[in-house]
């Protein structure tokens, strides 16, 4: 192999071996894409929804290291956030609103959500599919539909789904500590409804059933796509 072509040939591997670390950082630290697996933030995200969340904004974690960087802000009220599951920390793409921040007190009554006593601006897309209001447990305990007053821990953040009645969030869990926080729900890149002419089923023992699935979405594809999601930005 002549010198020209090692040069190239290193130069070229070089190359890749960049792209293939700055796309690792990008994944890692700046944007990062996710999928909406649940309705609890129904009609905000839907089932289906391919979401870009921005990972820097409150404070990227470099790959490898783990170090945090700066944030540039922390999470507001309102915020769309991403974040590992406080109960069990190998799930790392769980998405609610925030709605109240540290020092913060939190009541729900009667459905009615209200942050330092003042009730909390609703977005055009929450939603209560329950007309029955819940009591308090056994003992005045909080519920669904009646929980607190409860005031937010230091460095802490209380996580809301926008579908009130069917979201598993901190009524029930507890608040989200700030370490756990990934990122902000940026914009929808793709959404597919799969509860328009659902997808067969795919399974090991049938080896025809993946290319099954392809046909069966080239042939749905334009009605499935929800084209009227496409790059909305998340709010």
């Amino acid at each position: 192999m002549s010198a020209s072509t090692s040069n190239a040939l290193w130069d070229n591997t070089k190359q890749i071996v960049l792209a293939f670390l700055m796309a690792i950082v990008i994944k890692t630290s700046v944007v990062e894409a996710y999928k909406i697996p649940t309705g609890s933030m129904e009609d905000t995200l839907l089932v289906g929804d391919f979401l870009l969340a921005n990972k820097f904004v409150y404070g990227a974690r470099l790959p490898l290291v783990g170090w945090r960087l700066p944030a540039i802000s922390d999470p507001e009220p309102g915020d769309i956030v991403i974040f590992i599951y406080p109960m069990d920390r190998s799930q790392t793409k769980y998405i609610k609103r925030c709605v109240a921040t540290s020092g913060d007190t939190v009541e729900v009554k009667d459905k009615q959500l209200f942050v330092n006593g003042i009730r909390f601006p609703d977005t055009a897309f929450v939603k209560h599919t329950d007309k029955n209001i819940q009591p308090r447990g056994p003992g005045g305990g909080s519920g669904r539909d009646n929980f607190g007053p409860y005031v937010v821990p230091h460095d802490s953040y209380f996580m809301m789904g926008d579908n009130r009645d069917n979201s598993w969030d901190s009524r029930f869990w507890g608040p989200v500590r700030k370490e756990l926080v990934l990122g902000e729900a940026l914009m929808i890149h793709w959404s597919w409804d799969d509860t328009i002419h659902p997808s067969p089923e795919v399974t090991v023992k049938d080896p025809l059933s993946v290319p099954r699935l392809f046909l069966h979405g080239a042939i749905h594809f334009f009605e499935k796509v929800r084209w009227g999601r496409l790059f909305n930005v998340i709010s």
